[in-house]
């Protein structure tokens, strides 16, 4: 049994369907990603598990319980949303101090020194949380959230509003979340490249209907595919290749990727396709096999749900 189970989850608002009786499971120390546009009922799904929502059928459970009939099961979760949830008139040390006594931490002050120093921000303790940067509130709200060691973490667009380096930082974290501590993260995220970077598994919600549940790794390699980047002898020439791979069979998409061509093909060989373009006149200076982005990969299962992008 995961440590999160969702099984046939139904909820509308006002007689508007939210989600269309969705099931899917997270296993210990897994960073799963929930993927979606906005409405598509990622953040009703959290607020579900969390306990917040009573779902109209179904199931959200988390350790094997909902939350909202658990008090107690509240201290094995951590949660930090966009608003990371802190007092800017108080300083780091006692922002992370109330939050310890909420929770009866013990030996709170090692605790909070442990937690500032994991997060990088053991010299800033004692300064006032509205003189810190974006990055730096961060920081300290992912140290809240992990203050009481939970067994689960819900991230809501942990990077968003941050700069690529707080972006890598809050990446690099979740991993060291997961890897060492053995914390399970639930992940709402639009920002697909850092899904695909600290994600072991992703599930794709539109319309209230799960599209695509699978393995990062499953998704991007492409079973029965294969991707190919071309770099041409003539970038001129790209608009023709691409026009020329699309008419031929196997080819599920080309298109132009800067003065290269990206090809996806069905089967696993790409010299046919190959073959023709130098047919055709098209001069090859090297052709690489790729795998799928992420970003192709939700693009394309939105488009095939008939997602207006």
């Amino acid at each position: 049994m995961g440590i999160i189970e969702v099984h046939d989850l139904k909820k509308s608002f006002h007689g508007r369907s939210v989600l269309n009786g969705i099931s899917f499971s997270v296993e210990q120390g897994e960073v799963f990603g929930f993927l979606g546009p906005n409405g598509a009922g990622k953040t009703t799904t959290m607020r579900l598990l969390l306990g917040l929502l009573r779902p109209d059928s179904g199931e959200a459970l988390v350790l094997g319980h909902s939350l909202s009939d658990h008090d107690l099961l509240r201290h094995k979760v951590g949660v930090l949303l966009e608003n990371n949830g802190l007092y800017e008139r108080l300083t780091c040390r006692e922002n992370l101090d109330y939050v310890a006594r909420l929770y009866q931490v013990p030996d709170p002050a090692s605790r909070i020194a442990e937690l500032l120093s994991f997060v990088g921000l053991s010299g800033s303790g004692d300064q006032m949380v509205g003189t810190l940067s974006t990055g730096m509130k961060r920081k300290l709200g992912l140290a809240r959230a992990i203050l009481h060691d939970p067994e689960i973490l819900f991230f809501d667009e942990p990077s968003s509003g941050l700069d690529p380096e707080a972006q890598h930082m809050v990446r690099e974290l979740i991993l060291r979340l997961s890897e060492r501590e053995s914390i399970t993260v639930f992940l709402n995220s639009h920002n697909l490249d850092e899904v695909q970077r600290v994600c072991s598994r992703v599930a794709i919600l539109h319309r209230g209907e799960i599209q695509t549940l699978d393995t990062i790794e499953h998704l991007t390699t492409g079973t029965g595919t294969t991707g190919v980047r071309i770099t041409l002898a003539d970038p001129g020439q790209a608009d023709l290749a691409v026009t020329l791979a699309r008419s031929l069979e196997r080819v599920i998409e080309a298109r132009r990727d800067g003065d290269r061509v990206r090809v996806t093909l069905e089967g696993g060989s790409a010299s046919p396709l190959l073959g023709r373009l130098v047919q055709a006149g098209i001069g090859i200076e090297e052709a690489v096999k790729v795998s799928r982005t992420l970003e192709e990969i939700y693009l394309d299962v939105m488009h095939q749900a008939g997602a207006v992008l």
